[in-house]
């Protein structure tokens, strides 16, 4: 790719990103070309769907989450291997509005242009549960697929007006439902 195609992407890719995060993943293709300042024409030469330029946006941030996983299984106890990459995941998803619907679809969707990263996504957190429930500390009627049901409910809560402030306390709540070993002693606020 020649250089100042290259730019026009990786700008296209920047505004993308601040206009999923202001008005979630259902922002208009054009309404990212007009504030990237180049024509839809354009945007569709580098993407030509929204799964495209979604892909393309999540890549990094689906290859850090994989990676991450990969760094606690070896750094960290199981227990605060899974609870870190689950808070990490649900702080992730909620940082894109909306993202957790297209996560979710494009796990079954295998033409989806998000399909290889989810899929790949949720078999990372799924090791981190199977080491979990090896070592006795997680409970053995969950796996992945529920894994990443969770990691959906949670940030959809953030997203809620409404329940966002109550957030953290309901992942505290989740990650003591899943760790067998867990109990929360906090009074609910």
């Amino acid at each position: 790719m020649r250089a100042d195609a290259r730019k026009n992407r990786d700008h296209v890719l920047a505004v993308a990103g601040t206009a999923i995060t202001e008005q979630g993943v259902d922002v208009s293709l054009r309404d990212i070309a007009r504030r990237a300042d180049v024509g839809l024409a354009t945007l569709l030469r580098h993407f030509p769907t929204r799964e495209a330029l979604l892909e393309a946006l999540l890549r990094t941030s689906f290859d850090e989450m994989t990676a991450q996983a990969g760094e606690l299984e070896t750094s960290s106890s199981p227990e605060d291997a899974l609870v870190s990459w689950l808070r990490d995941c649900v702080a992730w998803t909620t940082e894109y509005r909306g993202v957790t619907v297209l996560m979710a679809a494009a796990i079954e969707d295998t033409e989806s242009a998000l399909h290889a990263s989810c899929v790949t996504l949720r078999a990372a957190g799924a090791r981190l549960l199977a080491r979990a429930q090896a070592a006795g500390i997680a409970r053995t009627d969950i796996d992945g697929t529920d894994l990443f049901a969770l990691v959906a409910a949670l940030a959809w809560l953030s997203d809620q007006p409404s329940l966002a402030p109550r957030a953290d306390h309901l992942f505290d709540v989740v990650a003591s439902a899943i760790l067998t070993n867990a109990a929360s002693t906090d009074a609910p606020g």
